[in-house]
Parts: structure tokens; C-alpha cells; sequence
């Protein structure tokens, strides 16, 4: 986990990278555990022996929202904590791209800089992150979103 930084500090990071998670392997035990979560059994999903024969994928791949499931993973560890928070909150998307399909037993990772930073409240900060989940060894993302979250602070901060 990284150490909290002053939420005065967190505006100074814009524009900038903040960092790039660790490797997520998604192998079919995970697409498959995902189907049964979402119901979604599409055969490109579950059917490895119709999705190698019949798609031009040649395996199985993973749902896109498997992808963008696991920001909230990718993120731990490298988007900023922030000094006195109470609560931090997924406020959504604006944009979600999903440009390359992630093959059962790819590794992905998520890249993050940091596009703006907007004080809503005396105490609550939006951070919006420009995410793309690369695939390793791929040329296009699985993944391109614009990302918000909320950080609810403890007490009131001052924001340049």
C-alpha cells in the first residue's frame, strides 16, 4: 500500500503517470467464474473446444467487463491514498473502450495517469484517471476508460 499523500498534493500529479499495476493472469477457471457471476455463458466465453473452431480468436476470450472488473485490483497498490480520507467511492465512467479481446490465459495490467482532479465539497475529491489495460505482448489495449473516483475526506482540505 502506499503512503498517503496530502490531497493538495494529488492536484500536482496531473497530467502525469501515476503508475502501472502488477500482471493478472486470466485464465479460464477466472472467465468461467465470471460467466456464472454475471450469467453470461456465451460459447466465445466458456467453450474452449467451439470458441478455438469457430471464432477468429482461436480460444476462448474474456468478457470485457471481466476487464474492467478488476481496475478496483489493478488499482491497489498504485493509485494514491490520500492523507485524512474517510471513504473512497467508484464513481463510474465517462468513456469505456474495450479495442482488443483478452484470450483465456493472457496477462493483463492497467496503466493510470492521472487527467484531472475536481473538489466538489470541502471534503470530497474526484480524481479522473485515463486507464488502459494492456495486454502483455499485444499491440492494442483490451481496455481504454476514463475512470472517476471519489475520495470523502475526514476534514475540510484546501485545494489550490
Amino acid at each position: 500500500m502506499n503512503e498517503p499523500i496530502p490531497a493538495e498534493d494529488l492536484e500536482r500529479r496531473v497530467g502525469g503517470e501515476i503508475g502501472v499495476s502488477r500482471w493478472f493472469e486470466i485464465d479460464q477457471r477466472r472467465i468461467d467464474a465470471f460467466a456464472d457471476a454475471i450469467d453470461d455463458h456465451q460459447f466465445i466465453h466458456v467453450d474452449p473446444e467451439r470458441a478455438s473452431r469457430d471464432t477468429p480468436f482461436g480460444s476462448t476470450i474474456a468478457h470485457g467487463f471481466l476487464s474492467l472488473s478488476l481496475l478496483t485490483a489493478m488499482g491497489k497498490g498504485v493509485l494514491p491514498t490520500i492523507a485524512g480520507e474517510a471513504m473512497v467511492i467508484n464513481y463510474g465512467f465517462d468513456r469505456v473502450r474495450f479495442p482488443a479481446p483478452v484470450r483465456s490465459g493472457a496477462r493483463v495490467r492497467a496503466r493510470f495517469v492521472l487527467s484531472e482532479v475536481t473538489r466538489r465539497s470541502d471534503r470530497e475529491l474526484a480524481a479522473r484517471y485515463a486507464v488502459t489495460v494492456e495486454i502483455e505482448g499485444g499491440g492494442r489495449p483490451a481496455l481504454a476508460a476514463d475512470w472517476i473516483i471519489l475520495t470523502l475526506l475526514k476534514e475540510q482540505v484546501n485545494l489550490a
